[in-house]
């Protein structure tokens, strides 16, 4: 059984493994670029936030839909499997 790169904590999942972190240092990574880029050209705090809106909500939700779709889920039940039907011993079925 291989090991997910993430664990959920509450609403957040932290990396487990070194792909995890890799990729929330990405995350942070481009963040941070795209802050500096928008705070350049910015002439106050509100137009740096709505310039790095968009980009900062569609890094997190990747990045948590990646950790939802790869960590392991604890209370997740196996797949159920098909039972055979059978006729409780000494009966036979019923002919009409």
């Amino acid at each position: 059984m291989k090991s997910s790169p993430f664990v959920r904590v509450g609403w957040f999942y932290l990396p487990r493994s070194y792909a995890g972190g890799v990729l929330y240092l990405l995350a942070a990574g481009f963040c941070a670029t795209v802050f500096f880029a928008v705070d350049r050209r910015s002439h106050s705090v509100s137009d740096t936030f709505y310039g790095i809106y968009p980009f900062f909500v569609a890094t997190f939700l990747l990045l948590d839909w990646i950790a939802r779709r790869s960590s392991e889920m604890p209370n997740q039940s196996p797949e159920p499997t098909a039972k055979p039907v059978t006729s409780p011993a000494g009966q036979e079925p019923r002919q009409p």
